[in-house]
């Protein structure tokens, strides 16, 4: 069951949700796997424990690779430096579109390899090939890093394939993929077809709307989220910044389709629905789905978890269906 961007679906502010009631046995024993393996105090360990921590937890849900899938690792030049980049590619190829892909992590953890099987299973159901971007992160390469690496990796893979191409990202990948949507309208040479973004964070009012309604949910907190703004950021300010934070932007018309899923349960959520308005009243076409039960980082549960695997259903229709922003 979904909810759509027309449906006014958030509680007021002032009332804390009941995640005992919103969120199914399932859910539940998918986020006591995670918090066993990537505990919520995990944001308090050293930036490189985070890091080994994550990417162990990622390895514990990983489904591998299937023999459809092949996989090649390359990199692109960005300036003085090579981004890795993993290709994918299956062997019922499609190429009316390929896929660009930003992982998520909040810009702090994360690699091809922590979501290698997210990518594999993308290329698997929609034939597309998909680019997977390693694109620097913090604290050692604060902001703009990222957002360079992954705006010159999308220059360059679309002019190698010369396809449309579809942005597609997880909570940071998901404002990585908007804000290159905003900034590559005034490229030459690189034709954004569609935008798929899932619980991604664009830079919404942390004082507002679910940041407070679920400013304690399981998975990601509203103080995680301000950690990793500030990490990303190196603690400097940077006000109405659309590369870092797209929902800044004055201007949101000439955007590709954009398709967002929320989590229910996740402080990011008003971010999605906010975005999508901005672009429908703009014009656009938008549209925003938020998933009920669903907590952030679900795409690990895809394969474990009923309302996950019917979202991630949708994502690939969205990804896939030529033509129809909605997916259905």
């Amino acid at each position: 069951m979904t909810e759509h961007l027309i449906v006014n679906d958030l509680m007021p502010n002032t009332e804390m949700q009941n995640y005992k009631t919103l969120i199914d046995e399932q859910t539940w024993a998918f986020i006591h796997k995670t918090d066993s393996c990537f505990p919520p105090e995990a944001i308090d360990f050293t930036i490189q424990l985070q890091r080994e921590t994550y990417d162990a937890m990622c390895r514990e849900f990983s489904t591998g690779q299937p023999e459809s899938i092949t996989a090649t690792d390359g990199t692109i030049e960005n300036g003085d430096y090579k981004v890795p980049v993993r290709r994918y590619h299956s062997e019922n190829r499609n190429q009316q579109r390929a896929i660009i892909y930003f992982h998520g992590g909040g810009f702090i953890v994360g690699s091809l390899d922590s979501h290698d099987d997210v990518c594999t299973e993308l290329c698997a159901n929609t034939g597309f090939d998909v680019t997977s971007v390693d694109y620097r992160l913090a604290p050692e390469n604060p902001h703009p890093a990222a957002f360079e690496d992954s705006l010159a990796c999308v220059e360059y893979e679309s002019n190698r394939l010369r396809l449309p191409i579809i942005l597609c990202g997880d909570s940071a990948g998901g404002n990585l993929a908007a804000a290159i949507s905003h900034a590559a309208r005034h490229m030459q040479n690189v034709h954004i077809a569609r935008q798929v973004l899932i619980y991604p964070g664009l830079g919404g009012d942390t004082d507002s709307g679910s940041y407070l309604t679920h400013a304690n949910a399981p998975m990601l907190t509203t103080r995680d989220v301000l950690f990793y703004n500030d990490t990303r950021t190196n603690n400097i300010q940077r006000s109405n910044d659309v590369t870092l934070e797209p929902l800044k932007d004055h201007d949101f018309s000439n955007l590709p389709e954009t398709i967002v899923f929320g989590a229910e349960c996740d402080p990011l959520s008003d971010d999605g629905k906010h975005y999508c308005q901005a672009i429908t009243a703009a014009g656009g076409s938008a549209h925003w789905t938020n998933e009920k039960g669903l907590v952030h980082g679900y795409l690990r549960a895809r394969n474990t978890v009923d309302r996950a695997r019917d979202s991630f259903s949708r994502i690939i229709a969205a990804i896939k269906t030529v033509g129809n922003s909605t997916g259905e």
